[in-house]
């Protein structure tokens, strides 16, 4: 839906514009001109008469009207922030469900709100940034995560432990060994799953500190990651030009370690901050529908970890 919306507003800013454009190049002079006549024939000319010579047709006077405010919102939404709403649980406990959130457009280069092209280098995803991305396996969808692999980087996740081999280059002798990243629980039961409590730990990833939550009753879903060739399950080799991401929310995550990789061409925006967030805890026997907001969560509203 998202880039069907890019699209229309893409042709409904030139489609606009263009109207604009001739009027004021081929219309507009003619209308003048008109106007310069009546009065040379008729001195006395009234003002509602001089307006009904000049006056814009429909048209011409709504695109001039939206041209503006249309470009505007093309420019900040392609280039510069784009809103998003929260789905889905799979990266709680940093986003929640009814989050309304801000992602900076060109955090990863600036690109064409159609082709998606880059037009501009203006940096790279750093391990541990939430990124919004299209999801590789269909385009149309908007995904979120969390980068925990960068390109050529070794990730190992077993028994519900991360574990990352920094890339390392041919030319260098002593390449990193794997090292554990290092988390402290620091709580269990802020959230459920079916009714069983969460362990919800800190993680550090680089200089990101970041929570993230592991169900202790969910068995390892090491027999459904994807398989990569030469490497035993639950091991990913991170091509170039590609990234490996995960949800905070662990055991409720479909992501890198079930899909693959995310390529650099698929890049939407780095999320930065939460500008609102409802809760949504109607049921079917309320007299509102489920879908109006039960309630705001002002406490929510900020930047993004």
């Amino acid at each position: 839906m998202a880039a069907y919306f890019s699209l229309i507003l893409v042709l409904v800013t030139l489609t606009s514009g263009l109207i604009w454009l001739v009027d004021v190049l081929a219309f507009a002079p003619k209308r003048r001109e008109s106007l310069a006549q009546a009065k040379a024939a008729q001195p006395e000319l009234s003002e509602e008469a001089e307006y009904n010579i000049v006056r814009e047709p429909a048209v011409v006077e709504t695109a001039h009207s939206i041209f503006p405010v249309i470009a505007f919102v093309l420019i900040l939404r392609s280039f510069i922030y784009e809103p998003f709403q929260i789905p889905s649980g799979s990266m709680m406990p940093t986003l929640l469900v009814g989050d309304f959130i801000l992602v900076e457009k060109f955090s990863y280069g600036l690109k064409d709100p159609v082709w998606r092209s880059k037009l501009i280098e203006t940096g790279e995803p750093k391990r541990g940034d939430v990124i919004v991305f299209k999801y590789p396996e269909n385009p149309q969808i908007d995904y979120i995560k969390r980068v925990i692999g960068l390109p050529g980087d070794r990730i190992i996740y077993r028994n519900k432990q991360l574990m990352i081999q920094k890339a390392c280059d041919e030319s260098q002798t002593n390449c990193p060994e794997p090292e554990v990243v290092a988390r402290t629980e620091i709580s269990r039961g802020d959230f459920t799953q079916d009714g069983v409590p969460l362990l919800r730990y800190q993680e550090q990833l680089s200089d990101v500190a970041h929570d993230i939550l592991i169900n202790p009753s969910r068995p390892d879903m090491l027999g459904y990651f994807k398989r990569e060739a030469g490497l035993p399950a639950g091991e990913f080799l991170v091509p170039e030009g590609h990234y490996f991401t995960m949800g905070d929310n662990r055991d409720n995550s479909t992501d890198s370690r079930f899909w693959g990789f995310v390529p650099e061409a698929n890049l939407v925006g780095k999320a930065v901050a939460i500008w609102i967030s409802f809760e949504f805890d109607r049921t079917e026997a309320d007299f509102l529908p489920t879908w109006v907001p039960s309630g705001v969560r002002f406490e929510r509203v900020g930047g993004i970890k």
